[in-house]
């Protein structure tokens, strides 16, 4: 019974209907985080407490934020609404300020954090308790956004999209349409993580499912690439909700601490901080065990704990992981079916954020070139 709800809420998830409320116009952007904005999730301290896998403190890093970031990163949020409606309203509530710092925050030590609000389909309107949900408030609310930030803040600066389930499915539309037929758009894309989102890809192939244009990452370099995972530590059931695509396609797993393959310890980072306490996405992070050492810091980094390989076992793409000894054993929530869901966008953050800035790089000295070559420069390999 658990198993067919879950499989339930994600079909609820894709395919919300369009109501006439779609129709009303598009919402005003409201910024969940905004360098400009005073109170910004996306802008805590980032010192952060390096802990063995079985829990010893190693010590502290004290890591700073870059007083000029050259690129941006423009986040879309998961399901994370506990609001009685259909669709959230564009409020800032304590799970979305949770979420962004979980997922978002950490990846301002390399970028300006841009994050819309929008108006998601809740989490009460995927468990059937709440009608009405509109799969297509969501998406003109992020399109729009997306629209704003190009025209009022982007200024040519290259772009990191980053989302999370609900956000990885509004961004795989957004990419598909705005940006994967549009030569100039891509020019912009620094790179999009794309986690816990079933992005597809031609079967045994880099491109040609979701997108045409913007290929699986595969090199740290690599400039106007995807890198999408679930995380599963367990067999794939045959009722998973991710890993699996139709005919002639595949779901696309990069490992961004191995791109090219082959299994490899991650870096997990995750904030100290309780996510958003009596929050039905808060008890669920609960559930999963990955417990937190009291420690003075706003992060804590385990590296080694989780051995990660993209795994094609079970006729499933995914993520799979391996704890050494002593790491904590995670449960998958709200059951197998789902994988480790929950921790998709912190399990190798450390290795992402690296990721981030290597591609950061390289668009900036990339930009560098080709301005140089207009003068006349030719010192730049191509």
């Amino acid at each position: 019974m658990r198993s067919r709800l879950s499989r339930l809420l994600l079909v609820a998830l894709l395919t919300a209907a369009p109501s006439l409320s779609s129709l009303a116009g598009a919402a005003e952007t409201v910024w969940l985080c905004n360098p400009a904005a005073a109170d910004n999730p996306c802008q805590p301290s980032l010192d952060t407490t390096l802990v063995s896998p079985a829990g010893k403190v190693r010590g502290v890093r004290r890591v700073h934020r870059p007083r000029y970031p050259k690129v941006d990163c423009f986040y879309v949020y998961p399901t994370v609404s506990d609001q009685p409606t259909g669709n959230a309203n564009l409020e800032i509530d304590p799970v979305q300020r949770s979420v962004a710092l979980y997922q978002a925050a950490r990846y301002s030590e390399v970028c300006r954090v841009f994050a819309p609000m929008y108006r998601q389909v809740t989490v009460r309107a995927l468990l059937g308790v709440a009608p009405g949900a509109d799969s297509e408030l969501a998406y003109a609310d992020v399109r729009d956004a997306w629209r704003a930030y190009l025209q009022n803040e982007n200024g040519g600066r290259g772009v990191v999209l980053i989302g999370h389930s609900q956000g990885t499915f509004v961004l795989r539309r957004l990419i598909a349409e705005e940006i994967d037929p549009d030569a100039a758009a891509r020019a912009k894309l620094v790179s999009a993580i794309l986690l816990g989102g079933n992005v597809t890809v031609a079967a045994g192939s880099d491109v040609g499912g979701d997108f045409q244009n913007v290929a699986a990452c595969r090199s740290r370099r690599q400039l106007g690439c995807a890198v999408a995972f679930s995380t599963f530590n367990a067999p794939v059931p045959q009722n998973a909700l991710f890993g699996r695509a139709g005919s002639g396609r595949q779901v696309l797993c990069t490992n961004p601490a191995s791109l090219r393959g082959g299994p490899v310890k991650v870096r997990s980072i995750l904030p100290t901080a309780p996510f958003a306490p009596g929050s039905l996405i808060g008890a669920s992070t609960l559930a999963v065990g990955f417990t937190v050492p009291a420690v003075s810091t706003p992060w804590i980094e385990i590296d080694g704990a989780y051995e990660a390989e993209c795994s094609s076992a079970d006729d499933a793409n995914v993520l799979h992981l391996s704890p050494a000894p002593g790491a904590p054993l995670l449960n998958p929530v709200p059951d197998a079916s789902w994988g480790l869901h929950i921790v998709d966008a912190n399990i190798a953050l450390g290795d992402l954020t690296r990721l981030v800035r290597s591609q950061a790089s390289a668009f900036v000295r990339k930009r560098h070139c080709r301005f140089r070559r207009g003068a006349g420069w030719s010192g730049c390999r191509s």
